[in-house]
């Protein structure tokens, strides 16, 4: 075939019309003839254009027209037909508009519009049909390229910058075509200069893009799965009636009794598939993937100029310096450089209104994405087929995730309520809200602070006690282990998911980024190493400053609302102080957050890592690293800084010679952490995880819509026409990857086991949030974002590392919470060691130690020693030091050495008893369910089966062909030529063995 003869619309040759024709189609020329030859090439029009009679238009245009806009002649194809509304028959954007090939991948790209009047529609289409198509030159721009301009205007200035990109979007689209893609162009459309290049992936280039990425395709082979018997089977049978009204209404979701043995797809061995249906033998998500690594690989050589009649022009030395290579990868460098604006596969169609055609996309909406369906499994094998392995497997782990937080849930409220049904039993709280004590205590900060009473305290000691008693310490242990089950249920849970979804075979391939040619050296690469280093120890200094300025502000406002003449805001400065240092911590930790996460792109960037893996993989530690050190930077103070290192009355510790260290309540830190990990915790959860991934994207929408409103010129038509689909998911948010959503859940895991001694309410809250967080980001990957390119993964990847890091931590924390931060211990020393009768009776009196108000130093003391009523000679503090009436007074005493040891003892102790427990259930559950392991090896049987058979077939056949190719070349044998079998009586035929292998 040659190169005139490419027929339009692909259409075969007996089809198209004659050369000449074509070639006025494709502007090259007008017929000859006058009036009638057009007329015939109108003619010729109606007869082979895709699109209806009646929305056809224009069909001839002046050719001086097409040369002025910049329609070039090549072999491709221009339709210069006029359609108001789409054609139904490529259901609004799905398809091509011959309405038969399925529209795979989509281009966008921004092109300049004359808006005086009303512009040439192009609808352009290339295909590789034919062996012409594949024989552009580089040097010729593709057809359609050129940006219409109203015939009746001068012609504008030269742009060189839009004539750059015009011309790698021209090499890049014909690298496309010799690839074996077919592209169409639809610049009609409602977004104001705004084009499309629609790529279809033909039969042929599927075939080999699937031999190539290995592919495992189902076979025609079928085999049973190997189900449970007896009493396990009775279990599961009941299990599944009870569960049955919270299973989604999903044909995927239903358990499968028969199972296709699959196999790396292979041209040679189409055979083994059942290729019955071509069309949906590779579903729009592989279809997508496919065309995706093209484009990948697909690369330009170099940009050109077109100067036109332009040529003697003066040119722009500035402008012509941005002749550069489009990089290694031509899809990924072409972005970055704005030659096209957006590049993505398409949604399958609507997923609400009325009439709308039964889709993948409206099945999850309506069985996923809405709140209404909040108590249902999610269907993961649907959204796997739907969106790929990559994002199946993210929202499989958040559903174990919060499945495993029930019943860490319930146990953490039997804690909480033990606490509440034992706080009237707990002595030492009913001796602190005693008021017969008549403890006096010195005060919290010099000068404006006055003496105070410690049963003023009361109700922070009674809080206390719902989450400092003997159940916390239960409790933690339980959520040490809870994390070592998780992690390894979520393992058997990944095995079971990559056995059903034929990834047990998989390697993910290590992809180089872009680079330069120029092998980087550990000299090249030290700098930017330096840099990271610093950068990082600079931004945990920043968070180290923003901690030690709020504790500044604590000290302060608290010595601020001292001298209040309000009792009623006397009595809550404790109260107040933390509330309002909290809120602001938060606001701070939402800040940072954001701006560490632009930081840690950026530094993983410099270094120039060699594979799209470990840039994703340092990107990921270096935003958790952040992200972890900003989150709970200020826990970690509460828990185990504030009260430590405040002195004593007459030799107190201060910042900048003038700001006192904080003290805890006399109740202990606890109360004060508690509140503290809740409101950070609850304030993410609800702000930044749910507020602003709600608000945000419909923001950046309303945004967008009007942006567009403003920059389309008001056209009747074209408010009355319905959106193409590309047109619409052009307008939805892009997919910015799965970082942002598994960085909030793996910061949620570490409030819920770093510190959950101190707030065993964490797993509910949790609990609660995740439950709305699937239903949220399933409604955010189904209607608000653009379906993202389906990417193969076998597991979670880094985040399994970090998930293992945070449960060997919160071992270590929660054992140090315990031993140091509540008074567990303490008690357990006094009771065993100290109590005359075996009770906590005088614990309180025990902790506390006494001070002698004339050792305070100079200008320290309070200005209104009367304030209580009566003057104070010796007031109390809580620390183990000697009394003022000892011979080493207000030195440490040996009770401090006593608690300190016991102390420590308990943190070994827990420690690697805990460690150990977690290592033995490690060990106990295997990570392969067995009944997966014998389906695997069931399938690697049968594959082998199946390949034996079909050698033992092909052997077969080709010795029965050897047999009749002997028989064929033997003479006839007969009484009249008996030369020819001359041992045919005497001595039998020489057999003939066929010893070969695989053909």
């Amino acid at each position: 075939m040659q190169e005139g003869d490419i027929g339009l619309e692909g259409l075969p040759l007996k089809e198209a019309p004659t050369a000449q024709a074509a070639r006025a189609v494709d502007g090259e020329g007008a017929p000859p003839g006058g009036p009638s030859a057009q007329a015939a090439t109108m003619r010729v029009n109606e007869k082979y254009s895709t699109l209806p009679a009646e929305d056809r238009s224009v069909h001839i245009i002046n050719i001086c027209a097409i040369e002025d806009i910049g329609y070039l002649p090549s072999e491709g194809t221009l339709l210069s037909s006029l359609s108001v509304d789409p054609d139904a028959e490529c259901k609004y954007g799905l398809y091509f508009r011959d309405g038969r090939r399925k529209v795979d991948y989509i281009l966008v790209y921004h092109h300049k519009r004359s808006s005086g009047s009303r512009t040439l529609v192009r609808r352009v289409q290339h295909s590789d049909t034919t062996s012409g198509a594949r024989s552009i030159k580089q040097d010729q721009p593709l057809p359609g390229k050129g940006a219409p301009l109203d015939t009746g205007s001068a012609e504008p200035p030269m742009d060189y910058h839009e004539d750059d990109k015009r011309f790698r979007r021209e090499e890049y689209e014909g690298n496309l075509l010799e690839a074996g893609l077919e592209l169409e162009r639809d610049e009609d459309t409602k977004i104001h200069g705004v084009g499309f290049v629609k790529i279809h992936a033909p039969w042929n280039v599927l075939c080999r893009e699937a031999e190539f990425l290995k592919l495992k395709m189902p076979t025609k082979k079928m085999y049973h799965i190997n189900e449970t018997r007896g009493l396990l089977k009775k279990i599961n049978s009941v299990l599944q009636k009870i569960t049955d009204p919270i299973q989604p209404k999903v044909a995927e979701h239903r358990p499968q009794t028969m199972k296709r043995l699959s196999y790396p797809f292979s041209r040679e061995k189409q055979h083994l598939f059942d290729l019955s249906d071509k069309d949906s033998f590779f579903d729009s998500k592989t279809r997508s993937t496919i065309v995706y690594e093209i484009l990948k690989r697909t690369t330009c050589t170099k940009a050109k100029y077109s100067m036109g009649q332009g040529e003697g022009r003066k040119k722009d030395s500035a402008l012509l310096s941005k002749r550069r290579k489009c990089g290694k990868y031509g899809i990924t460098s072409l972005l970055a450089n704005g030659v096209y604006a957006a590049a993505y596969p398409l949604h399958d169609g609507d997923y609400e209104g009325e009439n709308v055609e039964f889709n993948d996309r409206k099945l999850l909406y309506e069985e996923w994405a809405c709140y209404g369906v909040f108590y249902k499994y999610q269907p993961i094998d649907l959204v796997r087929k739907y969106f790929g392995e990559k994002i199946g497997l993210y929202f499989a782990w958040l559903g174990v995730y919060t499945q495993m937080l029930i019943p860490a849930s319930i146990v953490g409220i039997i804690v909480f309520l033990y606490g509440c049904a034992t706080v009237d039993e707990n002595i030492p709280s009913m001796e602190m809200c005693d008021q017969r004590q008549n403890i006096t205590m010195c005060p919290l900060c010099d000068k404006t602070c006055s003496y105070w009473k410690m049963s003023s305290a009361c109700a922070t000691a009674r809080a206390s006690h719902l989450f400092d008693n003997p159940a916390t310490v239960f409790f933690s242990v339980f959520m040490a282990l809870w994390a070592a089950t998780f992690m390894e249920h979520w393992k058997r849970k990944q095995m079971r998911l990559n056995y059903r979804w034929d990834l047990t075979g998989f390697e993910e391939e290590e992809e180089a980024v872009k680079t330069d040619k120029v092998k980087l050296t550990w000299r090249d690469r030290f700098p930017a190493y330096l840099t990271n280093l610093v950068s990082i120890i600079f931004m945990i200094a920043v968070t180290f400053a923003i901690v030690l300025g709020v504790i500044i502000y604590r000290i302060s406002m608290a010595a601020a609302l001292a001298v209040n003449s309000s009792p009623s805001v006397r009595s809550n400065i404790r109260v107040t102080v933390t509330a309002t240092a909290v809120i602001i911590n938060l606001v701070v930790i939402i800040l940072l957050d954001e701006v560490y996460g632009c930081i840690a792109r950026w530094l993983t960037k410099i270094e120039v890592p060699k594979t799209e893996k470990s840039f994703e993989e340092r990107l990921i530690f270096k935003a958790f690293l952040l992200k972890f050190v900003n989150s709970y930077t200020p826990i970690f103070y509460v828990a185990f800084f504030k009260g430590r290192f405040v002195g004593r009355p007459g030799d107190y510790v201060y910042i900048f010679r003038s700001f006192r260290m904080e003290e805890c309540a006399p109740g202990g830190c606890l109360m004060e952490l508690c509140i503290q990990l809740s409101i950070i915790m609850l304030g993410k959860q609800l702000i930044q995880n749910n507020l602003f991934e709600i608000g945000i994207p419909k923001m950046k929408k309303l945004i967008r819509y009007l942006k567009l409103k403003r920059q389309s010129p008001p056209d009747h038509e074209e408010c009355v026409k319905r959106k193409q689909r590309y047109e619409v998911d052009y307008n939805l948010e892009p997919f910015a990857g799965l970082t942002p959503e598994y960085m909030e859940m793996i910061i949620q895991f570490g409030f819920v086991t770093l510190f959950v001694a101190s707030f065993p309410l964490a797993p509910l809250f949790a609990l609660l949030n995740n439950i709305i967080e699937i239903r949220l980001d399933a409604k955010k990957f189904v209607t608000e974002l653009r379906r993202p390119v389906a990417v193969r993964a076998k597991d979670i990847g880094i985040w399994y590392n970090i998930l293992r890091g945070i449960g060997k931590l919160a071992v270590i924390i929660n054992a140090f919470v315990i031993s140091f931060t509540s008074d567990f211990i303490p008690r357990l020393v006094y009771l065993y060691m100290y109590s005359k009768n075996g009770t906590m009776h005088g614990f309180v009196n025990h902790t506390l130690s006494s001070f002698n108000v004339s050792d305070f130093q100079n200008g320290t003391a309070p200005n209104d020693p009367l304030d209580l009523g009566y003057e104070v000679q010796i007031c109390r503090y809580k620390d183990y030091r000697e009394p003022p009436w000892s011979e080493n007074k207000y030195d440490i005493s040996k009770d401090f050495w006593a608690v300190l040891a016991a102390r420590l003892a308990f943190v070994i102790v827990f420690q690697n008893l805990v460690m150990f427990m977690s290592d033995f259930v490690d060990w106990v559950i295997p990570d392969i369910p067995k009944d997966i392991s014998q389906q695997i090896h069931k399938e690697k049987v049968l594959m082998v089966e199946l390949f034996m058979r079909e050698e033992q077939d092909k052997q077969q056949l080709l010795e029965t062909w050897m047999e009749k190719e002997r028989q064929k070349d033997e003479p006839p044998c007969n009484h009249h030529n008996p030369k020819a079998c001359p041992d045919s009586l005497s001595s039998p035929a020489p057999s003939h063995t066929y010893h070969g292998g695989v053909l």
